[in-house]
Parts: structure tokens; C-alpha cells; sequence
């Protein structure tokens, strides 16, 4: 009966000293590694909290000003939101059911929708221009901000636009898919090149912003094509089950997923840019 007890003291002890082991080597391994780096600039940009203030700010502000920008231009913001989420038919017509567009305009409606949305949208400049700024460690340009702020919220519009009018022109040509990929790609990076030169006011150069941005791009595209295998399931699943505020849901994860690829593309460039460069 000892003899047992004691063999099962021995197994507990050496499983005990093969986890501590193999601990120190995690740590070891860890220890000045880049996923430390990681962790620690996402720890110091409060990630999890900024991406989730973006997802909901984009949708409260942003998205009222798309849907009546839209309908002064008689172009249907939801054909551009199934484009971006890649949904299918099904999804697709469970997303318009949220829109319903009228010939009658309040003007009291209109104007509370242009001042929320410019604040808004001017909010959700001003957050991607702070994580730049904690992420590449530059101090905050005060001089000419607000100008700077809705020069970039111009530029995402076009961008968006862009991307677009690719995916409409490279749908019917051969490898158009490839094609929409590739030219996708190479628009994202510049815009997001220059999003983070022209945020930060020139504050970091060119050359170091060029990784941060293309891993950005690479980030962005990933999301899309998550998006075209996930979404589309989740909005219709969520409508049957909650009804149209359950589209909204779906909303709300994919801003907050857009938030996340900011943030990440930026922080994993600059912390790969670093270790190349003290390498």
C-alpha cells in the first residue's frame, strides 16, 4: 500500500517538474520575443477597449451620414455594405430590409444626421489618428487637426469608392477575382500608407510607415474574405433569430473587426519594422 502510495507521489512529482520545465522554456522563449512586443503595444493602445469604441461610434455616427449621403447621390449604401461583408443573395436581401428609402426629406432630420454624422465620423478620424499616435510614438499635432481630421475622412470615402468601382470593373474580365485581389491590395496599402504619414502629420517618414501599411493592406484583405465566409450565415442566422436588430449586431462585430486590423496591421508593421531594423 506505501510502495503505491509512494510510486504515485513520484509520477506527481515528475509531471509536476516536466509543466515546471516546460514553463521556464515557454517563458525563456517568450522573453524579449516578438509576440511579447505584441502584447506589450497592444496592452499600451487599451486594444480591446478602443476597437469596441470604434465599432460602435462608426455605427451610431458614421453609418447615418454613408446612408444620407447615399441618398442625396441615388446610390444604395447597402449595395456598397453586402459589396465590402462579400454576403450572398440571401444576406444581401436581409441587410436591405434595414434601408427604406423615401422621396420625402425632413429638413430637420436631414441637418441632425449631417451634424451626427460629421461628428461622428470626425470621432472615428481622431481615434485612428491617437492609436497612430501611441503606436508610433508621436506627440499630438494640434495646429490644423480638425482640417487634417476631415481631409482623411475624404479619403476614406474615396477609398471605399475605389475599391468598389475595382471590384465592378474586374467581376466580368478573366481571373477577375486574382485581379480584384491584387489591385485591391496595392490601393489599400497606399491608402493606408498615407493614412498614417498624413495622421501623424508627417511626424514619421515615408519609408518606416511602408511595412505597418502593407501589413495592414494584408490584414484587410484577410478580412474581406472572412467576412464573404462568415457574415453571410451570421446575418441570416441572426435575423430569424432576433429579428432586424440582430443585423445590427452583425454590424457592430464587423466595425469592430475593421478596428481590430487597424490597430493590429499597425502595431505587428511597426513592431516587425523594429526588430529588422535592430537585427
Amino acid at each position: 500500500m506505501s510502495s503505491s502510495r509512494a510510486e504515485r507521489a513520484a509520477t506527481s512529482a515528475g509531471r509536476k517538474n516536466r509543466k515546471q520545465r516546460l514553463g521556464a522554456v515557454a517563458r525563456s522563449r517568450y522573453d524579449g520575443s516578438a509576440a511579447q512586443d505584441m502584447v506589450a503595444r497592444l496592452k499600451a493602445v487599451d486594444f480591446f477597449n478602443s476597437i469596441t469604441l470604434f465599432g460602435a461610434m462608426f455605427l451610431l455616427s458614421a453609418l447615418p451620414l454613408m446612408v444620407l449621403v447615399s441618398s442625396f447621390a441615388n446610390r444604395r449604401i447597402e449595395h456598397d455594405l453586402t459589396h465590402h461583408l462579400g454576403l450572398n443573395a440571401q444576406a444581401a436581401a436581409v441587410v436591405e430590409g434595414l434601408f427604406r428609402h423615401s422621396h420625402t426629406r425632413s429638413a430637420a432630420a436631414v441637418l441632425f444626421a449631417l451634424l451626427l454624422g460629421f461628428a461622428g465620423t470626425v470621432g472615428v478620424a481622431a481615434m485612428v489618428q491617437g492609436d497612430y499616435e501611441q503606436i508610433f510614438d508621436v506627440r499630438h499635432q494640434r495646429h490644423g487637426n480638425l482640417a487634417r481630421l476631415v481631409i482623411w475622412v475624404a479619403g476614406l470615402v474615396a477609398w471605399l469608392f475605389g475599391d468598389g468601382l475595382i471590384s465592378a470593373v474586374t467581376r466580368s474580365l478573366p481571373a477577375g477575382l486574382l485581379l480584384d485581389v491584387l489591385l485591391g491590395l496595392a490601393v489599400t496599402t497606399a491608402f493606408f500608407w498615407w493614412s498614417m504619414h498624413f495622421l501623424l502629420a508627417g511626424a514619421v517618414a515615408w519609408r518606416p510607415l511602408r511595412l505597418p501599411a502593407v501589413v495592414t493592406a494584408v490584414f484587410w484583405t484577410g478580412l474581406e474574405g472572412f467576412a464573404a465566409l462568415y457574415f453571410s450565415s451570421t446575418i441570416t442566422s441572426d435575423s430569424r433569430l432576433y429579428g432586424t436588430i440582430g443585423v445590427v449586431f452583425s454590424l457592430v462585430t464587423w466595425f469592430i473587426a475593421m478596428a481590430a486590423v487597424v490597430v493590429l496591421g499597425a502595431v505587428t508593421g511597426d513592431v516587425w519594422q523594429q526588430r529588422r531594423s535592430r537585427a
